[in-house]
């Protein structure tokens, strides 16, 4: 059913790929941002966000007080203030660079969600064959090099802002982004000294990891949360570092720089940069996921393959894809709301306490961790 989408030229392809994209991420981060708002008021006994409704929606039975009740039109008005408010540019700025940093901070985050297998669907001769955008044997790689370019955005922001706050928060941001990216990087070298079997093809396929632990056996079938925890644990603090989210949103620290690196934006250039941390929030839970809780498998010990047999769905595979969606996707939006706990939940560190955690901590951890799963897996894999 999809010969006429790979007929259509390459330059095609790419552009249907880009769109889809958008579509996807774009919903995704404004459902986040209202997430956010919802989760805050459930942690702070508040109501949340239920007031915004169109006056002709406001009478239809059931539907539109649950809706209003979970803040969707809040999403709607968003989105609409943030398009036709006023487009503030302060005459200090340096305006060429000011007009690109929440450009490019959007970049590295739409680039790296087409390398990010979000599902899959078993052919006629069983075979598991993963749904991405672009499923590379090199994406984890990718999207550790391109999603570490969102920091120059920061940078470029808080440099082009010509006002102290914004530049005390794009420098953070760049001390931040070094003090974490050694420790996430060592973090899941493990899992790939694992997946690469001696005799195996190398590979950094975030596909293949799921793969793995997808296979029958006890090391095979299991996911390498059990099998690897501190790896685990240094990636997700690590991640929390990357994404500049609370406890580690030093980048931004309202308390004591205003905003940070935006503090001199406004309306829809400001909204920008929010959806690229959305955006890096959601691809940094779904590549989480992926290497630590078995992706679109769904139980531990249980796979795809399994569910489908379980399930006589072998024989359905458009049923089978949506349902191996809906799994993956789960587990994104449980890791998404565990971001938002930790962020009203868990006071702000200082920032010699961020510096201290990535360089005295984590870092050694992880170089021990290392060390340490070589040698064993060195030893398990004679």
């Amino acid at each position: 059913m999809f010969d006429f989408y790979f007929n259509l030229p390459l330059l095609v392809q790419g552009l249907i790929k880009g769109l889809a994209v958008i579509l996807v991420i774009f919903p995704l981060a404004g459902a986040c941002s209202m997430a956010e708002r919802k989760v805050s008021a459930w942690i702070q006994g508040r109501p949340g966000p239920n007031r915004a409704i169109p006056f002709w929606f406001a009478w239809v039975p059931v539907l539109g007080p649950v809706l209003q009740k979970l803040g969707v039109f809040h999403l709607m008005a968003d989105g609409a203030k943030f398009l036709f408010k006023e487009e503030p540019v302060p005459g200090h700025v340096n305006k060429l660079y000011f007009l690109l940093a929440p450009l490019i901070a959007m970049i590295p985050a739409l680039t790296t969600v087409t390398v990010v297998p979000f599902g899959a669907f078993i052919d006629g001769a069983g075979q598991v064959i993963p749904l991405a955008l672009a499923n590379v044997d090199i994406g984890l790689l990718a999207v550790f090099a391109v999603s570490s370019l969102g920091v120059y955005a920061l940078i470029l922001a808080g440099w082009a802002s010509n006002s102290k706050y914004p530049f005390l928060g794009g420098v953070r941001a760049s001390a931040q982004l070094i003090s974490y990216e050694l420790a996430m990087t060592l973090s899941v070298v493990p899992v790939f000294l694992w997946v690469n079997a001696p005799g195996t093809p190398a590979t950094m396929s975030l596909a293949r990891v799921v793969e793995f632990q997808s296979q029958p056996g006890l090391w095979g079938g299991t996911w390498f949360i059990f099998l690897m925890p501190i790896s685990a644990l240094i990636f997700m603090v690590s991640l929390f570092a990357e994404t500049n989210r609370q406890p580690f949103d030093m980048p931004e620290s309202e308390a004591d720089l205003v905003g940070g690196f935006h503090t001199e934006y406004g309306a829809f250039k400001w909204s920008l940069f929010f959806v690229a941390e959305y955006a890096h929030m959601i691809v940094g839970s779904a590549i989480f996921t992926l290497l630590f809780l078995g992706g679109w498998n769904p139980l531990p010990w249980v796979s795809l393959a399994a569910m489908a047999g379980a399930l006589h769905l072998t024989a359905l595979p458009l049923v089978l894809g949506l349902l191996s969606i809906g799994i993956f996707l789960g587990k994104v939006i449980v890791l998404l709301f565990f971001f938002m706990w930790v962020r009203w939940t868990v006071p702000r560190f200082r920032y010699d306490q961020v510096m201290k955690l990535g360089w005295q901590k984590l870092l050694p951890l992880a170089i021990f961790n290392l060390i340490a799963y070589a040698i064993g897996i060195a030893i398990i894999q004679q």
